[in-house]
């Protein structure tokens, strides 16, 4: 998968992610909510535009298995895809979602976009991840600057959570944020991280500062259990641990209440794979961070909410090399105890000639940031007038989606 960034990174940058956990900023006590809901709310970022068409099926539409050919998902044979509703099913490698759909903990926008068009990888995530209405040069994310956005003392109490060796941009900016990555390295002693606080509180008080807000957070990663935590080669296996680390550290009383994951991988142009393949590998990654989730944060599971999102979709017909190649309409996923589940929602343009985007893409016929507006209204109780002024600049004239979250 092709990455939109990879930053070099300073030496202070090295230290501060030296262990299993870094601190990127100080983070505040949490004060609960006067209602008494305790709500966390995690965004995974699936890098590099997924084939929405092949991870939820409009087995319904009758020009849908002769566009998407051999990747097209079937409700017979060898694997069968799992009937959502008459007209939608769901990939075959994601039994959890399809069973927290049937629970109502689950649902799907299909035929969703950002405002962007362009289908450029770095611009697109630029977009999908800063919640400005164009790609360019900017220092924060629309969910930091929800957290921002928060009154000081209501429910989540601006702090947020990082997962990576960098945090992804839609996390980045003026509220605290704690940062997390599986590691394999061994754990410095007590000797040489005594040293090495005592060399820096001398020559470079905010390097040691970094330093000592690791090593709390480490220290909170600890007492969750999360000290075994190490990288793997398997993709869905890697996906899964990063879910768990980070629902042990959303679980912890005094631990942050939202988190943003990203995971690479989905630039499916070759070999995709419908049922099974490459497609099927990366979906069944993500339905066993679901499930991770929860599994891991059970106790609040009732009040978490869940959304997977990508920077654009891929063209209805597969390429010359079995795969799909940039589009433009996609798919988004929520799932958690606190989801009005058990639906999709979907205004579907159809997928014959005249209905397509330039005819070659799922048109959109739902802006992502009015569901992504409408999950932190539901969740969080931010208005219409902060969300299109702070979080989504420009977005005056866009209603968020509502009924998202459970009343």
């Amino acid at each position: 998968m092709l990455l939109c960034e990879r930053p070099s990174f300073s030496r202070r940058r090295l230290l501060s992610r030296g262990g299993a956990l870094f601190a990127w900023a100080y983070l505040p006590s949490f004060a609960r909510a006067a209602d008494r809901r305790d709500p966390r709310l995690v965004v995974i970022v699936l890098r590099g535009a997924l084939d929405g068409l092949s991870a939820l099926a409009p087995v319904g539409d009758p020009d849908y298995v002769a566009l998407h050919g051999e990747l097209a998902l079937r409700l017979d044979g060898e694997h069968p895809a799992l009937p959502l509703d008459p007209f939608f099913a769901l990939n075959p490698a994601m039994p959890n979602f399809a069973r927290l759909y049937a629970a109502r903990q689950a649902l799907a926008v299909h035929a969703c976009a950002t405002n962007y068009r362009d289908r450029s990888h770095f611009d697109g995530q630029d977009v999908l991840e800063s919640g400005m209405p164009g790609p360019g040069r900017v220092e924060s994310g629309w969910l930091n600057r929800a957290l921002v956005a928060l009154p000081a003392g209501e429910r989540v109490a601006g702090r947020g959570l990082a997962v990576g060796v960098t945090p992804p941009l839609v996390l980045r900016g003026q509220a605290p944020v704690l940062g997390w990555a599986p590691s394999g390295l061994p754990a410095a002693s007590e000797d040489l991280t005594a040293r090495l606080l005592d060399l820096y509180a001398h020559r470079d008080p905010a390097l040691a500062a970094a330093l000592r807000q690791g090593l709390d957070a480490d220290r909170l990663a600890s007492e969750q259990g999360m000290a075994a935590m190490k990288p793997g080669g398997d993709v869905a296996l890697a996906m899964q641990n990063a879910a768990e680390g980070a629902a042990r550290l959303l679980s912890a009383d005094d631990g942050p209440r939202v988190a943003a994951l990203s995971f690479d991988g989905w630039d499916t142009h070759a070999n995709e794979g419908g049922a099974t393949g490459r497609l099927a590998q990366l979906l069944g990654g993500l339905d066993r961070a679901i499930a991770a989730f929860e599994r891991e944060l059970a106790p609040v599971w009732k009040d978490t909410a869940i959304v997977a999102i990508t920077e654009f979709g891929r063209t209805v017909r597969i390429n010359g090399t079995v795969g799909t190649d940039h589009g433009v309409g996609t798919l988004a996923l929520l799932a958690g105890g606190a989801i009005a589940g058990g639906r999709i929602v979907a205004d579907w343009p159809g997928l014959k000639t005249a209905d397509l985007y330039e005819g070659r893409d799922l048109k959109p016929t739902t802006d992502l940031r009015a569901v992504l507006m409408g999950l932190l209204a539901d969740q969080f109780g931010l208005s219409p007038a902060v969300l299109a002024r702070a979080v989504f600049p420009e977005t005056g004239g866009l209603k968020p989606l509502a009924g998202l979250v459970r009343a």
